[in-house]
């Protein structure tokens, strides 16, 4: 499973916020994380994947949404399951029809 965050989303949201309204006081976009990032106690880099991500999710980036994620991962967890299953019957049908075989007849 995927690590908690010592972050909440409010504070991410915030901290998304903060870079976005204060990005033309700065140099460049980085110098803004950078400064952003001090001020939270976050890696500069966490904030800029942060942002990242919210530009996919609002549509404003190419890639994959949270939502696609969230749903991509539930899909391959039920494929793992059914497989699993799968392997089950499988192999109960073997035996079955082992026994079947090794049954005398009367």
């Amino acid at each position: 499973m995927g690590r908690r965050s010592r972050f909440s989303a409010e504070v991410r949201e915030r901290a998304v916020r903060l870079v976005l309204e204060n990005e033309g006081q700065h140099a460049s976009r980085w110098e803004a994380i950078g400064s952003i990032a001090g001020k939270i106690g976050c890696s500069p880099e966490s904030l800029r994947k942060w942002i990242r991500k919210m530009e996919i999710d609002s549509g404003g980036r190419d890639g994959v949404t949270t939502e696609q994620q969230d749903r991509m991962k539930a899909l391959e967890q039920e494929v793992r399951e059914l497989r699993r299953a799968n392997e089950i019957l499988r192999k109960a049908s073997a035996y079955f029809a082992q026994a079947e075989l090794d049954r005398r007849p009367r």
